[in-house]
This record gives C-alpha cells, sequence and structure tokens, in this order.
C-alpha cells in the first residue's frame, strides 16, 4: 500500500500514510474543506460541520 499523500510505502505506525507529516497534511484537507462526504440530507450536513468544529476547537 501506498501513502495517499505522497505515494511512498506506508508504515505501520501511520497507516494509511507514510509520516505523522502526511497523516497532518491529510487531516488538514480534512479541516480545510478539501475533502466532504456526500450527505442527501441538509441536517445532517449541518450537524457534521458542528462536530467538525467542535472537533477543531478541542485541537488548540
Amino acid at each position: 500500500m501506498s501513502c495517499p499523500i505522497c505515494k511512498k510505502e506506508t508504515v505501520e505506525r501511520y497507516r494509511p500514510f507514510c509520516s505523522k507529516r502526511c497523516a497532518d497534511i491529510d487531516l488538514g484537507k480534512w479541516f480545510g474543506g478539501d475533502y466532504a462526504v456526500p450527505s442527501e440530507d441538509p441536517e445532517e450536513a449541518v450537524e457534521a460541520m458542528e462536530e467538525l468544529e467542535q472537533q477543531a476547537s478541542r485541537l488548540h
């Protein structure tokens, strides 16, 4: 399996990534809105966004 960010071989500790750096880059893409999980229910989307905002505030 290769790292989805840099395509290097993965490391078990950071799987599916090769390093903490690539894992953090991926997390940043999620927080930045580069990735999205489709939802047909607008209420689910609002709840998901609120949960992400709460999680982000706990990280700081």
